[in-house]
This record gives C-alpha cells, structure tokens and sequence, in this order.
C-alpha cells in the first residue's frame, strides 16, 4: 500500500487537550507567535488568561451600569467548559480491543458495614431502579444493546464574572461585576458504542463543537482552537453520565465511599463521593497546568433509587512567568466546578433514560497571595428529543479520529 492519510498530509502535532475554556480569537493569533517549542497546554492556559485579562480591560473602558464585553468571545468560554467535558474517572480495567466492559458491580447487601459497602448498596438500587438489573441480569459483561444514539436541544448562558479584590491596608474586599447575560441556543447528537468509543457534534450560536473517542484516543476540536488529543488515562464523556447510560455511571461510582445524607431541591438522597487516584490525575498535568485533583459526587435519591444530581471539581494549578503582569508572577489556581442536576426519567426500550437537566459551572481563579480573585458563572440547560439503541449499520469506522491527531503519537507506519 502506498503512504498512509496522516503521511501524505503535512499536519502541526497535537499535543493535550486542556478541559478547560477556550479563548477569544485575538488570544489564538498572539499564541501562534510564540516560539514553537511551547507546549499547547502552556498556550491554551495563557488564552483563558487572556480571556480574563481582556475581561478586565473591557471594563475599565467602560462607565456606569452593566457591562457589555466580547459576548461570541463569552461563548466560546461556555463551550469550552460545557460543551464536551470528561468525566473524572478513569475507565480502568477497560479492553481497548473490544465493546464490553470489564468493571463489575459486586452482589452487596443491606447488612454491610463501612462507607464502600453502603455505597456499593446504593449504586446497586441504581442499576435496579433504571432497569439495568433486569434488563442485563447478574452478568455485568453481558451488552444486551449494541450501541446508542442520541439527540438533544441545549441552551447555553454565561451569566456573569465576578473580580473581588483585597485592600491591602484596610483589609476590606471590593466586589465587581463584568458583562452581562448572554445566550445562546443550539442541538447536539451523540453516538455510542460503549463508553469508550463515542462520536459528539454540538452547535450552539453558529458555532460547532466535535470531540469523539475511538477506544484509544480522546479528542476534540474547536474552530477557535484546531485538534487536541487528550492526555492521562482514558475517560468517558461526562454528558453521557448525566442520565444516557446508567450502566456506564454505575461503573464510575463501583469505588465510591458513601458520605452520608443531603437534600437536592427539596428530595432526600444519599450522596457518594469518588475521586480520581493521584497517578492519574498526575498523568493529566503539562507543561505549565498541574492537575492538583477532580472529584465527582452523586446524590441518589432515597424515594426512586435514580440519581438526580452529579457534581465534580476539578483543580489546576499553573505555573505563571515573571513576567506575567497578571499574576505577579506566582502561581494561580483554577477551580471548575460543575453541577448538574438530572429529572424527566422516561422508559427506553426497559432502560429509564434522563430526558432533561440543567447544569451550573463555575470557574474560579485565586492565587497562594494575590488580592484579586475572580469567579465566572456558566449554565446550560438540555433536552433530550430521541433515544435509540441498536442502529442498524453503525461500526467503529465512525470513530475514527481526524487525521491531524496521529502525528502527535509518536506512531510508525509499516
């Protein structure tokens, strides 16, 4: 055979994706000038700063009442947040080679003592509860669907930003609030094989947010930001856990420690708290970004046995220059967190599916000693239009990823 695709082509490498927002096109264009050894991660950090640092000019050029900033700008900080995040669990134990899922849910009973026990009991009125038990029976390898597709209405909001500061002799914080409330809406369509291998295109406000996953590789691509590959052990898409797959969802809360009782919108649950492993989470750091730590809590409803609300937190420390007028030059800290809350549960072919929900985010930035923090509110708000399993023809040749991937993984052609 002559030369492969990615051969032929002539393709910048990739280097890791950064799960975090992505920045206005003036940022992007001051990137590519920098010197060419930088790492993507380094750069995409410096464009959510860019990001807040235009925020801030914008508003020092304005007077009085609300502030209108860079809205489509405003956008690609949601989608770059809300559109495609992974979920914080790594799928271990997950034969890249094939559909089915290794994990195992293990028989628990009422009786059993300690945090793992009861949750492991609570994740197992889960499986119940959504018709997993009856559907797949006791054999948790047993794929009764072949694959899944999906598609849905989202509406995206960024709400507003927040910059208090510190004064330095009186100790007293001052709060300022930038921009205004801006939305957009759009749809989506979401193609799964099994949690490892998946396809999502999303398009909200005449922008368009592809990422997918062939088993192997996790990526995504923004018009405002190109290709990147994800870095760290494979993850499955955080979209999926909010109601489409409860069977995958069991499967990230298998280790989870039980943590007690909480109300969700006035409804009981008991709620369960998992969190990635230091090694992978380290295993996710570049260059300049160091993941410090991500954790996912699930709140279970104690009346239907459905889990109605997931949150996760994610924390990166990163490093800034001495000449980073921003930062003082000492290192930032930015905190991503993401609640949502999962309702309208209705029977797919035995399986209760979620058809509705509504996520809030936040991304919070503070540093070891500076005076100035700021926190950004984000929102989207979903709808799921049609489920089906089975899709006659679907195979893993739609799950290729983009050829520009490939050069970034070191891989040689026979």
């Amino acid at each position: 055979m002559g030369e492969s695709m990615w051969q032929r082509k002539q393709i910048q490498p990739m280097s890791p994706l950064v799960e975090g927002p992505g920045g206005p096109e003036q940022a992007v264009m001051q990137l590519e000038d920098k010197q060419k050894d930088h790492s993507i991660v380094s750069s995409s950090w410096e464009v959510l700063k860019e990001w807040f640092r235009n925020k801030k000019q914008g508003s020092s050029s304005s007077s009085g009442g609300s502030v209108v900033v860079g809205g489509g700008n405003d956008m690609r900080l949601v989608l770059g947040v809300l559109a495609c995040p992974l979920a914080p669990i790594p799928l271990v134990a997950l034969n890249q080679q094939e559909n089915p899922l290794h994990l195992r849910i293990r028989n628990v009973s009422v009786g059993g003592s300690g945090g793992l026990a009861a949750a492991r009991y609570i994740i197992q009125q889960y499986l119940a509860a959504t018709g997993c038990l009856g559907l797949f029976g006791r054999n948790y390898n047993n794929n009764k669907y072949k694959n899944m597709y999906s598609t849905g209405d989202v509406k995206m909001s960024y709400c507003e930003t927040e910059i208090s500061t510190t004064t330095s002799a009186t100790g007293d914080d001052k709060v300022k609030r930038l921009g205004s409330r801006s939305e957009e809406s759009g749809c989506f369509v979401l193609w799964m094989m099994s949690p490892a291998t998946w396809s999502l295109e999303l398009v909200v406000g005449g922008r368009k947010v592809v990422a997918g996953s062939d088993g192997n590789i996790v990526w995504r691509h923004t018009p405002w930001l190109g290709t990147h590959a994800a870095k760290g052990p494979h993850r499955p898409l955080r979209r999926i856990i909010q109601g489409l797959d409860p069977k995958m969802t069991a499967c990230l809360f298998e280790k989870s420690e039980y943590m007690g009782e909480d109300s969700i919108g006035g409804e009981s649950c008991f709620v369960v708290k998992v969190e990635a492993d230091r090694i992978a989470v380290k295993e996710r750091s570049e260059g300049s970004a160091e993941v410090i730590r991500h954790t996912l809590y699930g709140y279970f409803s104690q009346k239907s046995g459905l889990l109605i609300y997931i949150e996760d937190s994610q924390l990166t420390r990163v490093a800034s220059g001495a000449d980073d007028d921003d930062d003082d030059g000492t290192a930032m800290y930015w905190e991503t967190t993401m609640g949502s809350s999962i309702t309208d549960y209705r029977d797919v072919d035995g399986i209760l599916i979620a058809h509705q929900g509504r996520t809030i985010a936040t991304v919070f930035k503070f540093g070891n000693e500076a005076i100035e923090c700021s926190r950004s509110r984000l929102e989207e708000e979903w709808t799921i239009n049609d489920v089906a399993f089975d899709v006659p023809g679907l195979s893993l040749d739609y799950f290729i990823p983009p050829a520009d991937i490939f050069p970034s993984l070191n891989l040689s052609s026979s």
